[in-house]
């Protein structure tokens, strides 16, 4: 059994506020292309961000549409599994699985009920993908733990697969051990699992979500090209874009074969290439102490590299002017976003009154949840720090308005499916 394991696509991601990554994403998936016709997988699995916003735009759906439409028809017996992630709408995503199978697709967005485990056997199936070479467990996005259901899941597979065939089961959710490189978990203090609370009996654990690559238990290992584990294999295959200077890690997908169940897991990384890459400058290392040198900078690297993101990092003693960052937009005008900034800057040294940067308040999502009106929040803070990045604020009410859209979207389907239990058993009396 051959796969080739991505995710995190994020597409339709605005980047502070200004630029889209239309081309980027266009980039990315000629790669894909070309590498899903080398390889030949027996499937393609997407764990989870298929979108960034829960309600993409109408041109972010048809480029979702267009591209595994394009997959599909360049490699129609290439089963395509896509399952949903925390940015996705779990029931847009499974709203679609219908129209999807007509293109060997298997679109997953709603997470099964624990209530299911209740009921007789065979709700297991709707999160099974049999292939000829094997078997794929699709679990999308949860916001709740259910290792039992997840394991009903796998024993059911266990119960069907006398031939001894691969399994394969996918993820997105952060687990213990793994490194979060290039996340900012200060906002909402991300929740870990066990990998042992993942259940038993698959030989490779697709994983979205961590943006970085990695084995999990084999960091030493996370950018080997070609490496071979015994079954049980966890692994992040990392997201297909760059979304920060902070991710100074190669982006790869993961091609992943597997002879049987119980035998080894051979993992090979194809490297992505980034159509544009993030830079902090100085990229000696140092902080730019007066605005001149740091625009000088910025023109230098627009003329000598020509296409990439860039951040500055600033010493507290430059004097910044209050209209520093329009100086830096009118120097990148004239390159039509082929440089993009990125408005935060990296502080370092001392501030006048002696506050190091590292002594910035750390805003907790949980304070911003016992609030009822956004705005409150924000005149407040802005009054009492004055040097507060507002994209920091608005990703963060993002990130709750989501949290409570998917908990609605979970709660109605798992209602919804104790009604259809109900209304049978009353059909059968």
């Amino acid at each position: 059994m051959k796969i080739i394991h991505t995710a995190d696509l994020h597409l339709g991601q605005i980047l502070y506020q200004n630029y889209d990554r239309v081309d980027e994403h266009a980039h990315f998936f000629a790669q894909l292309e070309r590498w899903c016709k080398e390889e030949r997988p027996d499937a393609l699995i997407l764990s989870g961000d298929v979108f960034d916003i829960q309600q993409p735009s109408a041109s972010t759906k048809k480029t979702f549409t267009d591209e595994f439409v394009r997959l599909h028809k360049l490699l129609p017996e290439m089963k395509l599994i896509i399952t949903a992630g925390n940015h996705d709408s779990a029931s847009r995503i499974q709203a679609d699985q219908a129209v999807w199978e007509m293109a060997n697709a298997r679109l997953v967005g709603v997470a099964p009920s624990p209530e299911r485990l209740d009921g007789p056997d065979g709700w297991q199936d709707d999160f099974i993908v049999e292939l000829k070479a094997g078997y794929v467990v699709t679990i999308p996005y949860r916001t709740s733990d259910s290792p039992e259901v997840i394991q009903s899941i796998l024993d059911r597979v266990a119960a069907r697969n006398s031939e001894g065939k691969p399994v394969v089961m996918t993820g997105h959710l952060a687990v213990t051990g793994m490194d979060p490189s290039g996340h900012d978990f200060e906002i909402g203090k991300i929740k870990t699992l066990g990998v042992d609370s993942l259940g038993r009996g698959y030989d490779y654990l697709a994983l979205g979500h961590i943006h970085k690559p990695q084995t999990i238990g084999h960091q030493e290992d996370c950018m080997k090209e070609d490496v071979t584990y015994p079954s049980g294999v966890v692994r992040y295959s990392g997201s297909a874009l760059h979304v920060s200077c902070d991710e100074a890690y190669p982006h790869t997908v993961s091609v992943v074969e597997m002879e049987k169940h119980g035998g080894d897991v051979r993992i090979r990384q194809l490297r992505i290439d980034e159509l544009r890459h993030f830079y902090v400058l100085p990229q000696s290392g140092a902080a730019f102490t007066t605005p001149d040198e740091a625009l000088k900078a910025v023109e230098d690297f627009a003329q000598e590299v020509g296409k990439g993101y860039i951040r500055l990092r600033l010493n507290y003693a430059a004097a910044i002017p209050a209209n520093f960052n329009n100086a830096v937009y009118d120097v990148l005008a004239k390159y039509q976003d082929e440089i993009r900034f990125n408005p935060k800057h990296i502080w370092e040294g001392k501030k006048e009154d002696g506050e190091q940067d590292g002594e910035k308040p750390v805003f907790e999502v949980a304070d911003i949840q016992q609030m009822t009106d956004p705005m409150v929040f924000i005149e407040k803070t802005w009054e009492q720090y004055p040097g507060l990045d507002l994209e920091l604020v608005r990703e963060m009410f993002r990130g709750v308005e989501e949290e409570i859209h998917r908990m609605d979207e979970e709660e109605k389907a798992a209602e919804k499916a104790k009604a259809e239990r109900k209304a049978a058993k009353n059909n059968k009396e």
